[in-house]
């Protein structure tokens, strides 16, 4: 056997298999209570066996002998597209048939996986390759094979970037106009309509702040050379959990880097849920972001929710408030204390913005009179579907440029001339109908 992929030492096979590959999806095949043969040959007939049982020779792998335990590492070369990707499970399922039936040969084996991973450190890559091959030992194949290999799995570590985005539009009133500056990144778009959907298929036992991280590298690299101010959400809990370490906030950093994105340009949301600060506070990890450049925004803020709380906490590292549609969808003939409340509530938030240098955004608006409460009371930034509905990464990348400078008296004559059924579609994009509508009149 050649000695490059056979490693009796767990630093270096970590030096040579692991580390290399950070960033890419790792497969950790355990093979145990091997019968019929010595741990060595096993490898050997493996090794021969390999590449037909994976129908791939796109692949990096090494074998680490440990405890009379066999590892074998599996990682692409390059990179597996949806099509390409090999299902481990039922390759190492179809190896033991063949072991038993010409080889007389058994074994147990389970399946541990880290998709794409660019932050965390080979150690810890290693680690959690290990505890979750040991923890499917016993029913890797019927909790695994048609769950999480062939949707979270496939999502999380091929080169597809799938994403989707909630587009910011800011209304400047000086000149009456709309335009665009950005927006939140969510999952959707491909195999994914949204975050519960992909969750859902994560078993329950799994880390969910590793998770959490997988998904907003997965984001992230789907955003490479986005323009604007680009939003991601992400629990506090997980945030904490993750980046304590300060080591990979500097990795993170160097992601955003290579992407060519703009620390600046970058706004971590952090979601409302609750969270528990041990020896590691909120704050601490937020300043290590924002030492970097990089600042926070507030989702769903409400006085009373914990959220509040959180922008007392963090003070000028909030820059933008982004208010829940509760706070501001009663009309004043509707509920004449709830529209007192929601006005003072509305002066309250321009107070904490104005003392941050931060702004209010109001998600949801879906209706023009909300629309035009909201501006006459200096809420200029929105997330509405009534200027244009959610998109993909590439169609926000393509028409940047044209989103912008849509005058108020020409967005109000197309959606009052918009049937409702168009409207509560979100397909609509009155932007580009404004720009078409200009092109025909120059015709």
């Amino acid at each position: 056997m050649r000695k490059d992929i056979l490693c009796f030492d767990e630093e270096v096979f970590k030096k040579r298999f692991i580390a290399p590959n950070r960033g890419k999806p790792i497969f950790l095949v355990r093979f145990e209570q091997i019968t019929g043969a010595t741990i060595e040959e096993f490898t050997l007939f493996l090794l021969e066996e390999i590449h037909f049982l994976l129908n791939t020779v796109d692949i990096d792998f090494g074998f680490l002998i440990s405890q009379k335990v066999l590892f074998l590492s599996i990682a692409p070369i390059v990179y597996w597209n949806e099509k390409e990707f090999p299902n481990i499970d039922n390759a190492v399922g179809k190896f033991l048939d063949l072991c038993e039936k010409e080889k007389n040969i058994s074994f147990r084996f389970g399946i541990g996986r880290t998709p794409c991973n660019y932050i965390s450190e080979s150690d810890e890559i290693f680690y959690e390759l290990v505890e979750s091959s040991q923890k499917n030992l016993v029913d890797n194949l019927t909790r695994w094979k048609w769950t999480f290999f062939n949707k979270a799995n496939t999502y999380l570590s091929t080169s597809s970037k799938e994403a989707m985005i909630q587009p910011t539009i800011y209304f400047n009133p000086i000149n009456e106009t709309f335009s665009i500056k950005g927006g939140e990144i969510f999952i959707g778009g491909g195999l994914y309509h949204n975050y519960k959907e992909l969750i859902h298929d994560i078993p329950y036992d799994q880390n969910i702040h590793r998770f959490e991280l997988l998904i907003l590298e997965k984001l992230l690299i789907a955003s490479e050379n986005c323009p604007g101010v680009l939003k991601y959400n992400i629990s506090p809990q997980s945030f904490i959990e993750i980046f304590k370490d300060p080591i990979k906030v500097k990795r993170f950093y160097g992601l955003v880097q290579s992407l060519n994105l703009e620390p600046k340009n970058i706004r971590l949301e952090l979601v409302e849920k609750p969270y528990e600060e041990n020896e590691v506070k909120l704050k601490d990890v937020c300043k290590m972001f924002w030492n970097y450049g990089f600042s926070f925004a507030a989702d769903d803020f409400g006085v009373r929710s914990q959220s509040h709380q959180v922008v007392l906490e963090l003070g000028i590292m909030i820059k933008e408030f982004k208010l829940d549609p509760l706070s501001f969808q009663f009309k004043q003939e509707e509920d004449q204390i709830k529209f007192l409340d929601n006005l003072a509530f509305i002066d309250y938030c321009q107070h904490l913005a104005n003392n941050r240098d931060a702004i209010i955004t109001a998600e949801a608006v879906e209706d023009l009179d909300t629309l035009e409460f909201l501006i006459e009371h200096k809420i200029y930034h929105f997330q509405s579907n009534l200027l244009c509905g959610k998109m993909s990464i590439s169609d926000y990348k393509l028409n940047y440029e044209n989103m912008k400078d849509l005058p108020f008296d020409e967005f109000k004559k197309i959606y009052e001339e918009t049937p409702n059924i168009e409207i509560k579609s979100h397909k609509n994009n009155v932007f580009l109908i404004y720009r078409n509508r200009k092109k025909q009149l120059k015709v």
